[in-house]
């Protein structure tokens, strides 16, 4: 597989956005930040990215699938927007990363994964992913100093590894026995490492 063609047209983005935000006093991701809500930061990057759709999964603040399907609105991309409540999202990261992969369609080329607390993002990583995914690799990741970071971009071959995850497990737990089929792309700023964690971290982010 590569992402020409077809390939191309048939990749889709995924939120994980079903955190409690424990550190942060709750809310997080309902934060206000610049002119709207910190959820806007993640939902920018992955609108950006060459996706036909976003699916955005929810669990632990119910206010979060209305507060991105209200930016969706505003930025004239609902109908690309998909909301799916992961049930078990207590039970850590691997049930939400599950449940939307699990949502895909059938015919999915590629996945990217996105965190919803991570708004700075540059958005023209994405298609620099995309462009490394090729037959000799299974994913592509954004680095930043040596560090890998978010989103990552995974084939399908890979979906039945996620379905096995358990606990607060994610994608680090599958790259790491890849070795060169993941394809590392140097990102320009660290925007790609850069997450929300407590309230003080938004200090600064303008």
């Amino acid at each position: 597989m590569t992402t020409g063609g077809d390939a191309a047209r048939r990749l889709d983005a995924v939120i994980l956005a079903a955190g409690a935000g424990v550190r942060f006093g709750g809310g997080k991701l309902t934060a206000p930040w610049r002119a709207g809500r910190l959820i806007d930061g993640g939902l920018a990057a992955a609108f950006a990215a060459p996706a036909r759709s976003v699916t955005l999964v929810w669990g632990a603040d119910a206010s979060v699938p209305e507060t991105a399907r209200e930016w969706a609105v505003a930025n004239g991309v609902v109908e690309r927007l998909n909301l799916v409540a992961a049930a078990d999202h207590a039970q850590g990261l691997s049930a939400s990363l599950k449940a939307g992969i699990a949502s895909l369609a059938a015919d999915c080329a590629g996945a990217f994964i996105f965190l919803g607390d991570m708004p700075r993002i540059p958005h023209e990583i994405s298609s620099a992913l995309a462009g490394h995914l090729t037959d000799q690799t299974l994913a592509a990741v954004p680095t930043y100093q040596g560090r890998r970071g978010h989103p990552v971009l995974i084939r399908p071959d890979l979906f039945a590894e996620v379905a096995a995850l358990q606990g607060d497990q994610g994608l680090g737990a599958v790259l790491r026995r890849l070795g060169p089929a993941v394809a590392e792309i140097e990102a320009p700023d660290d925007g790609v490492l850069f997450d929300v964690d407590r309230p003080g971290d938004l200090a600064g982010l303008g």
